[in-house]
């Protein structure tokens, strides 16, 4: 159980919320929704004891578990199945025991009665913990996942980011915690893993806080509804279900608008009166009644909300280049023994459009951190044709420098632009003021992505690499992103698993991974995106 009583928060000097309560109980499916900014990301960082609120008080009662939008791990050596078993601290004990086994079998005797005493205290400790009962549940959860045991046998550092994203859920959801502080969980979900999250949510007994832009899920799941405006700074409560939401905000924006019409009216009648009688100084006093009372009328009614602000995403004309500006020739990349994809060529033409499919943990991210040159293929070459200017969004915001400032992280992109050019893209992104001081690191996911696009836009790139691009974007900012795809004159390649991302890049053609197979685009491959 979480109770929030009086909570104010701010972002630097800007105020997010205030005055603002609400418990979540055992039984509590809770979606926090509101435009990216609006606080969603900072207020569950401090529900979860991570961060510290400017005021107010938050008393937290039993387990939690939190998953961040971009979960860190200290160490990358780490098993993916020792970091979920270590949600219940099985994997220590776990390790113990397989230690103790071998120095059972050894040839001291000493050593095996140390190792068989001890053996005895570490099963009562596993057994404690679920034992085997908890590794069988652990392996249900990832199944549903879709993380198969050669991805749980590999250290952390060889996963792609979209695994271990999916490697955190599964943590958090074996962790057998009170409360679940979700941030956008279906991120990096395949349609049947969504679907199965629904039904693993739907039926948890403790209580659920979900940040998250999948319509689908939160209508499935929620029965109350936390609203954050980022125009009034405030939280509205809602105690129903998604779509019982939607309709009471529409009923309470029309009201708002009758009743603000109808004040406005008697106002405007009551001021004009009032200006006819002020003239006489007999009537002066009444006048002067007359124009209080329109301003108590005023401020007693809320007006329409006000409309919130859109990044205006728009790619400009790309800087010109050759007939084929990208080309990748014999591609090959392993990890350890685990081979990712092998001869694989590609050919990225001028104004092109490529999507790139498979399941995940196919090479996906791997053949783009290779086409962007981040990474060194084990084999074979990528090759920049004439005049090649590459932008690239990487999927975890890597192209970001965490630790400077949004404009400093700009003037880095584009050192060619003077500052009042970097400041209007800035701007068009919806960071503006005090917010392009802010450190980078404090961004929500939202944010991030609109700061790396923002980047891109800048770059006046001939070719995108595009690596999830409408992760973590709210509904209206993502609809920006795809009228910006559609007319984008570039060439452009595209990982993601929105439909909706594909069907606006409209691709020509399709790389189908690991197999490295290039074929035509047709609507065939459009039940293939979700399943990616």
């Amino acid at each position: 159980m979480i109770s929030v009583s009086n909570l104010e928060l701010r972002a630097g000097a800007r105020l997010l919320m205030d005055d603002v309560s609400f418990r979540i109980d055992s039984g509590d499916k809770i979606g926090l929704v509101g435009r990216n900014g609006a606080g969603k990301t900072t207020m569950t960082k401090v529900l979860a004891g991570q961060a510290q609120p400017t005021g107010g008080h938050v008393e937290r009662r039993g387990s939690i578990g939190y998953l961040p939008q971009d979960p860190k791990v200290e160490d990358m050596e780490q098993l993916a199945r020792d970091r979920i078993l270590s949600a219940r601290s099985l994997d220590v004990v776990s390790a113990k025991l397989k230690q103790a086994e071998e120095e059972m079998a050894g040839d001291d005797p000493a050593a095996q009665q140390k190792a068989m005493n001890a053996y005895d205290r570490l099963q009562a400790r596993f057994d404690a913990a679920g034992g085997y009962s908890a590794e069988a549940e652990a392996a249900t959860i990832c199944n549903n996942l879709d993380l198969p045991e050669r991805v749980l046998s590999q250290p952390l550092r060889t996963l792609s980011g979209g695994q271990r994203r999916r490697l955190e859920l599964a943590r958090i959801l074996f962790s057998d915690a009170d409360t679940l502080l979700l941030d956008e969980p279906t991120n990096h979900l395949d349609a049947d893993s969504i679907v199965w999250l629904r039904e693993h949510l739907k039926h948890f007994s403790g209580g659920v806080l979900i940040i998250s832009h999948d319509v689908e899920l939160v209508e499935s799941t929620v029965n109350r509804v936390l609203y954050l405006d980022a125009n009034r700074i405030t939280v509205d409560i809602y105690n129903m279900g998604w779509k019982k939401y939607l309709a009471q905000r529409d009923q309470d924006e029309a009201r708002r608008k009758r009743e603000f019409a109808n004040a406005s009216k008697k106002a405007s009648s009551l001021r004009a009166q009032a200006e006819k009688m002020r003239a006489k100084a007999t009537k002066a006093q009444a006048a002067q009644s007359m124009l209080k009372r329109a301003d108590r009328m005023m401020s007693g009614v809320e007006g329409a909300r006000q409309a919130e602000k859109v990044a205006n995403i728009r790619f400009p004309a790309p800087a010109s280049c050759g007939k084929t500006p990208l080309m990748a020739h014999g591609l090959s990349k392993s990890y350890g023994s685990l081979e990712i994809f092998t001869g694989l060529d590609l050919a990225v033409d001028r104004g092109s459009r490529v999507v790139v499919l498979g399941y995940n943990g196919a090479g996906k991210t791997t053949l783009m951190r290779l086409l962007a040159g981040v990474d060194t293929p084990d084999s074979g070459i990528v090759e920049s044709g004439h005049g090649l200017k590459l932008g690239y969004f990487a999927q975890e915001h890597d192209t970001l420098d965490t630790q400077r400032s949004v404009l400093q992280n700009m003037k880095t992109a584009a050192p060619f632009l003077n500052d009042t050019e970097q400041r209007k893209i800035l701007g068009s992104f919806l960071f503006s003021g005090d917010d392009t001081a802010k450190p980078a690191s404090v961004l929500s996911g939202g944010e991030k992505t609109r700061l790396a696009l923002a980047t891109l836009v800048a770059s006046s790139a001939n070719v995108l690499l595009l690596d999830e691009p409408t992760n973590n974007l709210d509904p209206a900012s993502r609809e920006e992103i795809l009228a910006a795809l559609r007319t984008y004159e570039g060439a452009i390649v595209l990982i993601s698993h929105d439909p909706g991302a594909v069907e606006a890049l409209n691709p020509e053609r399709v790389v189908l991974l690991p197999d490295g197979v290039e074929d035509l685009y047709t609507n065939d491959y459009a039940d293939l995106v979700t399943l990616a």
